[in-house]
């Protein structure tokens, strides 16, 4: 068991819902947001993540698993904030689901 402060979950997230309400052209976040390619540019950011991620695991390069897991979270949460939905929401699936597993 961890007792780790993910609080920085929530300071991340709360940074990127700022972006995506006050456009500032030097931050890659409101770039992203605001992409020509919209929601599309944000799935093949994650999806790119996400392979990077499997590489790094494959080649057993522990700090390039925790960097490219890092990407993948962060552009995870982009793409959540982009449509709508909180942490509070992925928290309360991730608690219903551990309630459903202790039962079974």
């Amino acid at each position: 068991m961890t007792d780790t402060d993910l609080s920085i979950l929530n300071r991340v997230y709360e940074i990127i819902l700022d972006r995506k309400q006050n456009y500032d052209e030097c931050s890659y976040v409101c770039k992203l947001l605001n992409h020509p390619k919209g929601m599309n540019k944000i799935l093949e950011k994650v999806g790119e993540e996400s392979i990077e991620t499997i590489l790094a695991v494959r080649n057993e390069d522990h700090d390039e698993i925790v960097s490219e897991s890092s990407d993948l979270i962060f552009h995870l949460l982009i793409l959540l904030a982009a449509n709508n939905i909180t942490l509070d929401e992925i928290a309360a699936e991730l608690s219903a689901r551990h309630e459903r597993m202790k039962r079974d």
